[in-house]
């Protein structure tokens, strides 16, 4: 009985072992091979490792490393790869099983023209590297990186964004190549339909200055831009766009205009206030005189600010009744507080013409009465010119002194040889026209005309002695008694024919004494015409008569010339 229960016992053990062995044997057959994805629970997380079951004898172990983000806990499911066993049981790695079923979604992405999800890791020559989350990293060209020039490229380091696959080598021995470029331009061109689609104009929006032009600044609405105009800045001057935002500052605008087919938007933030234009005529009025601040000089004028958003022009001929102003800096400077008159305006063009004469009277209104014809007046040169020079006779009014007004009886070529700027002169007033703001004067009318005199007392037909001054191809002058010049013209100087002006000119000087006949004087033009040749044929004709006259008692009383010239011999 003893022996038979020991055998019974016996038996069971050997069954129990038996079970024992095939289970262990079904443990060894069903383990999951090297190289394959296991699915397996956390068992147990420490500061190195994290052990998870993977139904092999003993847990597998993952690096903490590779788990971006929160540590798993015991219990969570975890997916991995079985890279081999060590003493301490098996291998896992959860990045390369990662990588493994990344690198499936980018396959289906190159091949779809979907957009992966990535991170810019490391700046590399010519562009970056971008992780993935696959074992190589993928090449970014710098070029392919933004949607606008990259100046900075440190600057994209760690953004998470999301690009396209260019290029996938299937080897495996070249880098992927993305693009992140056509993924944030078709995400602006969806925001930009989108806006356009929604927004009207007059509406509120938010955007964030993003760059400056010399004609205003340019704003970030989200990935597109809207212009802000420095004319829609303010309804004042606007010097310098910058002196109105800032770069990188965040700044509500209206819309005031939108351009679907060119894709303009254009922004206001001076419509968020009234325009000013509207009650113009309620505070302003032609004639009113007003005070203002110098926002701009031009060459054709200064601008004044009469109150925000209102400027007026003082063109550069409204700035003096007497001066000749070339540029408005000689009257006025920037930021100069001035007093002007309104002489007109146009609300809807938004111009106001201003004068600042006006707010004084006008010389000119009384410059007849002040300075009458015959006024003798003293002034002081202040300019001269190849015509004559300005005197000037009051602040403003230059009387103008001609060459031909400076001598009766010299010739002035230049009045520079005569006169020097700062010199004081005496003159007499010898014309006044307000209507032209003219004056002119003269010295010479100080003292009496001296051809009045010459032509008193040289009447056409006379005969004077004089001196040359000058010889010219086309005659002599000769200075008459009392310092008038005449001029004997070359066909006046000889009366022999055969004989050349250059032959009869050479038998004279400058400084000899010569006798002319009084051809013709003109008081008026100043000019008298003397001749050689009708003198000479004056003595003849006086020594024809005085012959006449002495053979008078002759018996039959005639006299011929031939008696004359038989005389002689």
């Amino acid at each position: 009985m003893e022996e038979m229960e020991v055998e019974k016992e016996e038996g069971q053990s050997s069954k129990a072992l038996f079970q024992t062995q095939l289970e262990e044997s079904l443990k060894e057959f069903n383990a999951p091979q090297t190289g394959s994805l296991v699915e397996g629970t956390v068992v147990a997380v420490t500061n190195d490792y994290v052990y998870v079951d993977i139904g092999d004898k003993s847990e597998g172990l993952i690096p903490v490393q590779e788990f971006s983000g929160d540590l798993p806990k015991e219990g969570d499911s975890v997916s991995a790869l079985l890279t081999g066993y060590n003493a301490n049981g098996p291998v896992l790695s959860k990045k390369r099983a990662d990588s493994k079923r990344n690198m499936k979604e980018i396959q289906a992405a190159y091949k779809d023209k979907t957009p992966v999800d990535g991170v810019i890791s490391k700046v590399v020559k010519s562009g970056y590297e971008v992780d993935l989350g696959i074992e190589k990293a993928a090449f970014l060209p710098i070029s392919q990186s933004d949607s606008e020039k990259v100046e900075k490229p440190e600057e994209l380091l760690g953004v998470k964004s999301s690009f396209y696959i260019e290029r996938l080598y299937s080897d495996g021995k070249l880098n992927p190549v993305v693009n992140r470029r056509k993924y944030l331009e078709e995400q602006i061109e969806t925001k930009r339909e989108s806006f356009f689609n929604t927004a009207k104009i007059g509406d509120s929006v938010k955007g964030t200055v993003k760059s400056f032009t010399s004609f205003g600044a340019f704003i970030d609405l989200g990935g597109f831009d809207g212009l802000l105009h420095i004319n829609d800045m303010s309804w004042g001057h606007v010097a310098r766009p910058k002196d109105f935002v800032k770069k990188g500052q965040e700044i509500e605008l209206k819309v005031i205009r939108l351009d679907p087919e060119d894709k303009r938007i254009n922004l206001s933030l001076k419509h968020f206030a009234e325009d000013p234009w509207l009650h113009f005529e309620e505070k302003y009025h032609v004639n009113d005189v007003v005070k203002g601040k110098v926002t701009k000089l031009t060459d054709f004028g200064a601008f004044v600010e009469l109150e925000e958003g209102i400027e007026g022009l003082v063109h550069i001929s409204e700035f003096s009744w007497t001066k000749k102003i070339n540029k408005a800096s000689d009257m006025v400077s920037k930021d100069q507080e001035v007093e002007a008159m309104i002489l007109g305006y146009d609300i809807q063009a938004g111009r106001v013409s201003l004068g600042i004469k006006q707010i004084t009277d006008n010389p000119w209104d009384s410059i007849a009465e002040k300075y009458p014809e015959g006024t003798k007046v003293k002034g002081k040169i202040v300019k001269i010119t190849t015509a004559g020079a300005f005197v000037s006779l009051e602040d403003g009014i230059d009387g103008f002194l001609h060459a031909d007004d400076i001598s009766w009886t010299k010739k002035v070529k230049h009045p520079g040889s005569e006169l020097t700027v700062d010199q004081e002169v005496e003159a007499v007033v010898v014309e006044c026209d307000p209507e032209q703001r003219r004056v002119r004067v003269g010295i010479k009318q100080l003292t009496d005309n001296p051809w009045e005199a010459f032509a008193e007392n040289y009447k056409p037909g006379s005969t004077l002695e004089g001196e040359i001054t000058s010889i010219t191809d086309f005659g002599l002058f000769v200075r008459a008694p009392g310092g008038i010049e005449g001029l004997v013209n070359k066909a006046n100087l000889s009366d022999d024919k055969e004989t050349s002006y250059e032959e009869a000119v050479a038998k004279y000087a400058v400084g000899d004494k010569i006798n002319v006949f009084v051809v013709d004087v003109n008081v008026d033009k100043e000019k008298v015409a003397f001749s050689v040749r009708e003198y000479k044929r004056k003595q003849q004709r006086d020594e024809i008569s005085q012959y006449m006259t002495a053979s008078g008692n002759d018996d039959d009383g005639s006299y011929t010339l031939g008696d004359m010239l038989n005389s002689k011999k």
